[in-house]
């Protein structure tokens, strides 16, 4: 299944969709990773991304709360300017935004207290 390429086709069709639970990132949590929603190996060690509960069942008291938004586009791996869009829109509204990217979406973990206003100014890119 081939993703979407053309960003005037993406953004018009552009929905969000919010995961329940808050989720956090965390660092020296190898023994976590099978609970991870995501993963990351980076030269300083492994990022995962884990529901807040898990995190603190654990011990862990998150630094960064999010709200986990899928991007429900399938955008191409290689389409050129939805990251930029997302980001853009989320910036000029003063929202901190994270990106991950799947084989069929992108994923914003952005402020659990900002994630309505979030999804509203991700909206509004559908004109």
């Amino acid at each position: 299944m081939n993703g979407e390429t053309d960003l005037g086709r993406m953004l018009a069709t552009l929905t969000v969709a919010r995961r329940p639970e808050p989720y956090c990132f965390l660092t020296g949590a190898d023994h976590l990773t099978e609970a991870a929603a995501a993963t990351i190996d980076e030269a300083e060690g492994r990022t995962i991304v884990v529901p807040v509960g898990v995190a603190r069942e654990h011990g862990f008291e998150p630094e960064f709360v999010a709200a986990w938004l899928t991007l429900e586009v399938h955008s191409a791996l290689a389409a050129v300017g939805l990251t930029a869009a997302v980001s853009r829109v989320l910036a000029d509204e003063g929202i901190p935004c994270n990106v991950l990217a799947g084989f069929h979406h992108d994923h914003l973990l952005v402020p659990a207290d900002r994630a309505d206003d979030a999804v509203a100014a991700l909206e509004r890119l559908r004109g």
